[in-house]
């Protein structure tokens, strides 16, 4: 088995300001043969909040200094968070170890077979680019940009930290993207352009 995701993303990008806001609207279908009390959720773009993450840590034993060196406004980071399911906050507990990890406890059990819809807005400080996702100037990068759910398969959740070297261990999804940038600009993206008479 393998849990079923489908996302609604609508998202704009801020250029003088180094940010994105956007509201996630996620369809979450438990096809585990478990019941689940709880959701943990990858909040990736922490990694690049301060100098004490696992990104940071791992840059350090890998002898890069740059990032745990900069200056504040370099750094990156994800809040404006207000997870709810049919508009009900949800309460969250934070990781004991790593900042860019969440719990999010759902309101009512969710048995094998059911689905559940959760939203929150979202507001990205992109960091400078030290690593896979930010901004070098008004040149964007941007991976693992969203609050995404970490994966439960037979070994249960696996909340990892961002990290520099390695690979994500993420759920397979169905996305729709809007994606509104200002007009200068150009989007480079996979999936299917819904709006042809954009392109330049």
């Amino acid at each position: 088995w393998q849990q079923e995701l489908q996302y609604r993303i609508d998202v704009s990008l801020d250029d003088k300001e180094h940010s994105v806001d956007g509201f996630l609207r996620l369809q979450y279908k438990n096809q585990s043969p478990d019941t689940l009390r709880f959701i943990w959720f990858h909040l990736w773009p922490n990694a690049y909040k301060t100098d004490r993450t696992a990104f940071s840590e791992q840059l350090l034993q890998n002898g890069r200094t740059d990032f745990y060196f900069s200056s504040k406004d370099k750094k990156g980071y994800i809040n404006r968070l207000d997870f709810r399911a049919n508009n009900v906050l949800l309460k969250t507990e934070d990781h004991p170890l790593y900042i860019d990890l969440v719990k999010v406890i759902l309101n009512e059990p969710l048995p094998p077979g059911s689905k559940t819809e959760i939203t929150t807005p979202f507001h990205v400080k992109l960091p400078y680019s030290f690593s896979r996702s930010g901004h070098v100037d008004q040149s964007y990068q941007l991976t693992q940009w969203y609050p995404k759910p970490t994966v439960y398969d037979k070994n249960g959740w696996h909340p990892m930290p961002y990290l520099e070297l390695g690979e994500y261990y993420g759920e397979f999804a169905n996305y729709d993207v809007r994606i509104t940038v200002p007009e200068n600009y150009v989007v480079a993206a996979t999936g299917n352009l819904q709006n042809e008479s954009e392109k330049k």
